[in-house]
């Protein structure tokens, strides 16, 4: 029984939340660069399959075996949808693995009009197995708040420029917390930005377009741990990274309990 109870630590501690077993290169580039393989192992494709065929859509971030955090404006009910996990290049197998999306659960108060709410919970149709490419990120405390300048990151297949083609090899990007006061100014996001939204970016050089809808703006605790703060929601219509127009995410802070609700009734 001790043996048994050892070797289950052992797995918790290798296989926790937001530990990869290939940590990240956090290059401080000019746009964003690609990623190490696996590096983000909390990273998912979210796909559809609207064109008789499986396709990229989305991002999404998996918080446990079996759920997955995306945007609500990613998914509707036109069509079925797949989570492929363990991927870093989408056109290579890599041993990733598939599963359906069982049950989608979009926040019950999410507004298309001003992206409010703008956050969805996927269960996968069976629990993965977490792995040196597959394991799930941290969840953030309810309420915290990313200080202005917080060094977050955000990963995704997103165009590697404004009208160009969706990435290939998983990218990563730096994108500095924009604060709340700042991103909330009339010649930022204004009234678009609520405080239930974190804004990063905007300064027209640090990052491209890296970051599909619905992927994570990542950060990392003092003890290595990454949580994931942030789900793509918007940006601007004008370009990739246009000054004082930063990305704004769904702030997953602010959600925590929408989250526990849901995962717990599902």
């Amino acid at each position: 029984m001790r043996r048994l109870l050892v070797l289950a630590v052992v797995v918790a501690t290798v296989y926790g939340c937001g530990l990869p077993t290939y940590p990240p290169v956090l290059s401080r580039v000019v746009a964003g660069d690609d990623a190490r393989p696996h590096s983000w192992p909390w990273q998912i494709s979210l796909q559809s399959d609207s064109s008789g065929q499986w396709r990229h859509v989305c991002g999404g971030t998996l918080i446990s075996s079996e759920w997955v955090l995306s945007a609500a404006h990613c998914v509707n009910d036109r069509y079925s949808y797949r989570v492929e996990l363990g991927k870093h290049d989408l056109t290579n197998d890599e041993g990733s693995i598939a599963r359906g999306a069982a049950v989608i659960i979009k926040h019950e108060d999410y507004s298309t009009l001003l992206s409010r709410n703008d956050i969805a919970l996927i269960k996968l149709s069976s629990p993965v197995d977490f792995s040196d490419t597959i394991m799930p990120a941290c969840l953030p405390d309810q309420g915290v708040i990313l200080p202005h300048g917080a060094p977050c990151y955000v990963t995704g297949w997103g165009r590697l420029s404004t009208n160009g083609p969706l990435a290939v090899i998983l990218q990563q990007a730096l994108l500095p917390v924009v604060g709340h006061d700042i991103c909330s100014q009339s010649d930022w996001w204004s009234v678009l930005a609520t405080e239930k939204m974190v804004c990063a970016g905007g300064d027209g050089v640090t990052a491209g377009c890296n970051g599909d809808s619905g992927g994570p703006l990542i950060c990392q605790n003092p003890d290595g741990s990454w949580d994931v703060h942030g789900v793509v929601s918007f940006g601007s219509g004008e370009g990739c990274n246009v000054f004082q127009k930063p990305t704004v995410f769904t702030q997953v802070s602010s959600y925590i309990s929408w989250i526990n609700t849901v995962m717990t009734n599902y």
